[in-house]
């Protein structure tokens, strides 16, 4: 055979070995996954890379896979249970007592308060969040004062934290007892201990840092607010700040906000008339605003003597929780209705998904202030563990069972709880 032949077989051959050859294969997306979609990048193909156009073969068409259709997450429910106590408001026979009871023990400077609480510290542990009304100032900066200008010793607030309170109200009538120099104090102390404070703020910047505190995956944010404080008033030029329910513009801006920053909202209203177990209508209608404009749970004080509690409904369906007043958690006082107080106690459930806030289980725990005569020995007893003897021994002429019947009569029998 001649060269030229061979030579010409073989350009044949390489002609037709180029046209059997496939084309760069085009870029090809990975399939969705869930609810992923997949954007491709944007690809810049060189040149070089573009197969010859002289053969074309028929373009190869690819089935992606078939994903299987997901079902929707099923949402993670996170709970929170809270317990609330009124008015802690200490007497000079509460601080002497616990100056006495340190002495016996050989501590010669401090003042022990545990008796006090003792048997009612376990409400207060076994729940996730557990809220103070402190309605006295706190401070070993100044000397200790009883009524009508309270000051009570550093070692009542160690002892609150101890029995396990994580978040403690200033807003109230005996905020400014001290004035200025009182309520600075009392924020320090609060300020060196491992709770939130709130209700009273050194500034202005103090006050709008809302405070929040997060348990279990919900957060809650706290606000304070005092119907008034006894007449007293800051100085002109002070920088502190304690709101009053009077300033609705402010506390409307501050609900919102803490609306948007929390899943629950707790606004500690200090309202109410004293030694009353009636609601007025001022406590109605301040609860409501609170409520459509964000408010979750309402703690109420100020009465000294429990209220009345309700779910409170808006305009979209949802609802909040108020209680009216829980009265007080200990005190000195001498009239019988003030010597039954509460323990509020409900649950807060969030959906992972949706955010949405559900309070259920709510409980009213009736707790007894027991004393015996001219104040000694003053205590607190659970109701359910309150004994005929204990009764006989109180100190106070009026407590008697038909008046701890009459008081406990105003509490909704679908959340008073004995136990």
């Amino acid at each position: 055979m001649k060269l030229s032949k061979i030579a010409a077989l073989i350009a044949a051959a390489a002609l037709i070995l180029c046209g059997c050859a496939k084309g760069v294969p085009e870029n090809t997306a990975p399939a969705a996954t869930g609810s992923d979609v997949y954007i491709p990048a944007h690809t810049v193909t060189s040149p070089s890379a573009v197969p010859p156009a002289t053969i074309s073969t028929p373009p190869t068409t690819a089935t992606a896979p078939t994903t299987p259709a997901t079902e929707p997450p099923e949402p993670e429910y996170y709970s929170v249970s809270l317990i609330c106590a009124g008015d802690n408001l200490i007497h000079s026979s509460i601080y002497n007592q616990a100056k006495r009871r340190a002495k016996s023990n050989g501590d010669e400077e401090g003042y022990d308060f545990g008796y006090v609480y003792e048997r009612v510290e376990k409400y207060i542990q076994a729940a996730d969040l557990a809220i103070l009304n402190q309605e006295t100032v706190v401070t070993d900066e100044l000397e200790p004062a009883d009524y009508p200008r309270f000051c009570t010793p550093a070692d009542l607030g160690e002892q609150m934290v101890e029995v396990g309170f994580d978040a403690v109200s200033l807003s109230n009538n005996h905020v400014l007892d001290q004035g200025e120099e009182g309520l600075l104090a009392t924020l320090r102390f609060w300020d060196s201990q491992p709770v939130v404070r709130y209700g009273a703020y050194r500034d202005e910047n103090d006050m709008n840092d809302i405070r929040t505190l997060t348990v279990n995956n919900v957060t809650f944010a706290f606000l304070g607010y005092t119907e008034h404080t006894n007449g007293l008033s800051l100085p002109s030029d002070s920088e502190c700040r304690v709101t009053y329910l009077k300033e609705l513009d402010l506390i409307e801006q501050q609900v919102r906000r803490a609306d948007e920053i929390a899943d629950v909202v707790i606004v500690s209203p200090h309202f109410g008339t004293e030694i009353s177990n009636k609601v007025n209508s001022y406590q109605k209608e301040t609860a409501k605003k609170l409520v459509d404009w964000g408010a979750d749970i309402i703690i109420g004080t100020q009465p000294h003597t429990p209220q009345t509690m309700e779910f409170i409904e808006r305009e979209d369906g949802s609802k909040a929780f108020c209680f009216y007043s829980l009265g007080n958690f200990v005190s000195a006082q001498a009239e019988c209705r003030t010597l039954v107080g509460i323990l509020g106690g409900l649950t807060v459930t969030k959906n992972s998904i949706t955010g949405e806030i559900v309070i259920s289980d709510v409980k009213a725990i009736p707790i007894i202030t027991q004393y015996g005569g001219n104040y000694h020995q003053i205590h607190l007893v659970p109701y359910a563990e309150y004994t005929e003897d204990e009764l006989r021994a109180h100190g106070c002429s009026d407590f008697n069972q038909e008046n701890i019947d009459k008081v406990l009569s105003y509490i909704p029998e679908e959340y008073l709880s004995i136990e």
